[in-house]
């Protein structure tokens, strides 16, 4: 807990005056540090179905903090940093799964063709950027990594503000368009049908998006071919990594959902020409800059807690008013990112992206990591063993360690809820600070 946090002493004291400070403790302990958990007033009570009998229960206005304190389960970092690591832990865990196996995904699948590929957004005019050269930018200018005019269009004036925004609000679109692409890609390449395809292989992926400085959404993939059950079957012997690779760049090339004609003008989707696509490797490879399990899986982590932060800095919540924008910590190339999407929101043809609703996304709307159903498990999977992990532990210390848990089947659960509020007071702020878990070191396992 930083040092510089000065305790809220009345706050404490009330606190201490009622006794309940280890009982406290022990709930706020059970958050993992989340800075906004939800507030809620109720009870809970569990019954032996076949004898009546009352086996547990909860009133919330007898526990220490007087409500029941549920995690906010936020994934962006800048929102609860806590429950954010844990979506991390949760995608890389994913992720990992899908590339060399457990979880319910055989080992197996670390020999099926796998890529890591990368999908960037096309140009909308000129913006400071670093060259890899270690030249200076067009402008002249040799950009430090924390340049603040990194990203930003070197003439304003010119950027294409609408069709970055329009580009955004498509990306999930253009997607869905090149998996479809990809596949009948692989099945030309094949010599099969795309009927036939599907009895000899599977496109399995993971994916995440992320903002690139300038605002323009891009996506990081895992691709992976198996047989036609997914990871459970091998590939068929035509099945390689350049097979799939070479396909992946046609389908990217052909890759385009339907025109969009507004204000006089056509606007056409498509991926930008820096198609990053790498042969992952095992771990253990040892040829010259080896692109690994554990290295992609961590990347992709990485980015699926972040929003539109990259562009927007402190921009993590939707604006509800034009007038915001004058009160937002932003750069003049985010706000106007932010204003054009207002603008086109105000159009009824453009009802259907709800630019408005998305504005703080720059447009884009949506989720940030998908998977297809075979790559591995999913998120819910593992939130699930986690709440199961939970429950256990609760049980036992309701119970003790050597009572059995109660059968769920003849177990009737009544229980009613209602939304009390969110976040802390300043004293149970303070003692969450106090006895929170080093990042990444929570103990809570992640199995399913």
């Amino acid at each position: 807990m930083p040092a510089a946090t000065p305790p809220p002493v009345a706050d404490l004291q009330q606190i201490a005056q009622l006794g309940t400070m280890p009982a406290l403790m022990r709930q706020l302990s059970g958050l993992a540090g989340c800075t906004r958990p939800i507030r809620l007033d109720g009870w809970r009570t569990e019954i032996h179905a076949p004898t009546g009998e009352v086996l547990h229960h909860l009133e919330s206005a007898n526990l220490p903090a007087g409500n029941l304190l549920l995690r906010c389960g936020n994934r962006r970092a800048t929102r609860c940093a806590p429950c954010a690591e844990t979506y991390r832990r949760d995608t890389y865990h994913l992720i990992t799964a899908g590339l060399t196996g457990g979880k319910g995904v055989p080992a197996t699948v670390a020999a099926h063709p796998r890529v890591f590929a990368t999908f960037t957004a096309p140009s909308f005019g000129p913006v400071h950027h670093r060259r890899k050269d270690a030249r200076p930018c067009r402008c002249g200018t040799l950009h430090g990594e924390d340049d603040p005019a990194l990203g930003t269009p070197i003439d304003p004036g010119t950027y294409d503000y609408r069709a970055a925004v329009l580009w955004n609000a498509h990306a999930g679109a253009l997607w869905a368009r090149f998996t479809i692409h990809l596949r009948r890609e692989l099945a030309r390449a094949a010599g099969l049908t795309q009927r036939e395809f599907k009895n000899h292989a599977r496109v399995s992926f993971g994916k995440v998006a992320e903002y690139q400085r300038r605002g323009a959404v891009h996506f990081h993939a895992v691709i992976r071919l198996d047989g036609p059950e997914g990871g459970d079957t091998p590939p068929p012997p035509w099945a390689t990594p350049g097979l799939l690779a070479d396909a992946i760049r046609a389908a990217a090339a052909r890759a385009c959902p339907p025109a969009l004609d507004h204000g006089g003008r056509s606007y056409e989707f498509r991926f930008g020409p820096q198609l990053d696509i790498r042969t992952i490797r095992s771990a253990d490879f040892d040829g010259p800059t080896p692109v690994t399990e554990r290295a992609v899986a961590a990347y992709i982590a990485k980015y699926a807690t972040k929003g539109a932060e990259t562009a927007t800095g402190a921009l993590d919540r939707p604006v509800r008013f034009l007038a915001e924008l004058a009160h937002l910590d932003i750069s003049e190339h985010a706000r106007r990112l932010v204003r054009t999407c207002w603008d086109l929101g105000a159009d009824p043809e453009l009802g259907d992206l709800r630019l408005r609703a998305w504005a703080h996304m720059l447009g884009f709307r949506g989720h940030f990591s998908t998977k297809t159903r075979r790559y591995s498990t999913t998120l819910g999977a593992l939130r699930e063993a986690r709440a199961a992990w939970r429950r256990a532990q609760a049980a036992e210390h309701l119970h003790g360690p050597d009572t059995p848990p109660a059968d769920e089947e003849t177990a009737l659960v009544l229980a009613h809820w209602a939304f009390a509020g969110t976040g802390l007071t300043p004293g149970e702020t303070w003692l969450a600070q106090a006895i929170a878990p080093a990042p990444g070191t929570e103990g809570e396992p992640t199995r399913a």
